[in-house]
């Protein structure tokens, strides 16, 4: 086991994406479950979970490392000015390609159509960009400042679980909606039922009230 966790950071220090990958197929799938028991949902869907895991692994990791490893190529410096210009530009430029690319892969995942998948980017990436704009530009000026560059990835998979929680809440909430869609038609059905109910029985009362006054 010793030699596996050695051989394991070797490979990691040599490509740190590797340690990204393995961070974010890790943290992702936990921060969908942890997501899904703070909201109350009485069976966990460890199928979500693993979408999670596939689309942290294989998509965000690699292309967060790429962005990085732009970002530092640019601004090789990591002096505080250094570090905001590399924040600020990622709001305009990584983040919300990312945020997009989440909303129409999990989706794609899910085997959702192309339609589908846009409407729900059309539908949640602003409410969701607005949040992030408030925080990982704080949280990315601390990482360009005082993290290593080959550590930079892990650093923001760890930040990333909360995010990656309220990036799960947000993608639930369709699922949310459609439920509470489904009950109200139910309702609504019911209702109908119960009008035509009392129509048949008003109608009834004034066909026995004009039969007994003739």
């Amino acid at each position: 086991m010793r030699i596996i966790l050695v051989k394991f950071r070797e490979v990691s220090q040599k490509y740190p994406i590797v340690r990204g990958m393995a961070s974010y197929t890790i943290i992702w799938p936990t921060a969908s479950l942890f997501q899904q028991k703070i909201t109350g949902r009485p069976e966990l869907n460890y199928t979500e979970a693993l979408r999670f895991s596939l689309y942290g692994g294989f998509f965000v990791a690699p292309t967060l490392y790429c962005w990085l490893r732009c970002a530092s190529h640019f601004w090789p410096k990591s002096d505080f000015k250094s570090a905001i210009t590399k924040a600020l530009v990622e709001q305009v430029t990584y983040s919300p390609t990312a945020m997009c690319c989440f909303f129409f892969g999990m989706n794609l995942l899910e085997q959702k159509s192309i339609s589908e998948c846009a409407e729900e980017v059309k539908q949640k990436f602003w409410p969701t960009y607005k949040v992030g704009v408030c925080v990982w530009p704080i949280l990315q000026t601390i990482n360009f400042v005082l993290i290593p560059e080959h550590n930079r990835v892990v650093y923001v998979s760890v930040c990333s679980f909360i995010w990656t929680s309220f990036l799960a809440y947000m993608k639930a909430l369709e699922a949310k909606r459609e439920q509470q869609g489904m009950a109200n038609d139910g309702t609504n059905e019911k209702e109908f039922l119960e009008n035509t109910q009392n129509a048949k029985s008003m109608i009834r009362s004034v066909e026995k009230s004009r039969s007994s006054s003739l």
